[in-house]
């Protein structure tokens, strides 16, 4: 099963302007491989978020979640889950 579901991908379909100045996918499948391509990640909370980024060694001293989840790379998919692109 993709982690990447139908309301991720229509997420990422409706919001890929926040992050890119042109559509890269214009259809689920080609939101779903591109997300693969970039190894896109979904996460279940807020909190997710957070800790993804201290995963991945990111300085977030001075940062508040909130401002984090406001990153262009960070979509709020709707229903408390989050993608992330790198």
């Amino acid at each position: 099963m993709s982690e990447y579901d139908d309301v991720v991908l229509s997420c990422f379909l409706q919001k890929q302007g926040q992050l890119f100045p042109e559509p890269v996918a214009t259809t689920p499948g080609e939101a779903e491989a591109f997300l693969e391509e970039s190894m896109a990640i979904v996460v279940p909370s807020a909190d997710g978020v957070w800790e993804h980024f201290l995963d991945e060694g990111l300085d977030l001293e001075g940062l508040s979640k909130e401002e984090l989840l406001e990153a262009e790379e960070v979509f709020a998919v709707g229903d408390g889950r989050y993608l992330i692109l790198f």
